[in-house]
């Protein structure tokens, strides 16, 4: 990480040289990811979610519930959005439930 000066450094411009310098982002990515769906799908379906992982660009999910995964495959495309917008960048590209 270069030197810089101390007073016109921010905490966040740190962390974030800090991140890009230990390639840590990827695993950030997997970890907002996950806090965004809870977040976006809300507590409701978020009970019947046990597992949420993310793979490059494909967001899966495992739920507990046959029906809540026949109901939710209907709106993929909204959900992919969602969540995209909800991370601030296009990460998710595809949603495999489970």
């Amino acid at each position: 990480m270069p030197k810089r000066n101390a007073e016109n450094t921010s905490l966040g411009d740190v962390l974030k040289d800090f991140i890009q310098t230990n390639n840590l982002e990827k695993g950030l990515d997997k970890v907002n990811a996950k806090q965004a769906w809870d977040l976006v799908m809300g507590s409701a379906i978020s009970k019947y979610t046990t597992d949420v992982k993310l793979d490059r660009d494909t967001l899966y999910v495992q739920l507990s519930s046959s029906v809540l995964r026949e109901e939710l495959s209907y709106g993929k495309e909204k959900i992919i959005k969602l969540l995209n917008e909800e991370l601030g960048k296009e990460l998710i590209k595809k949603l495999i439930l489970r």
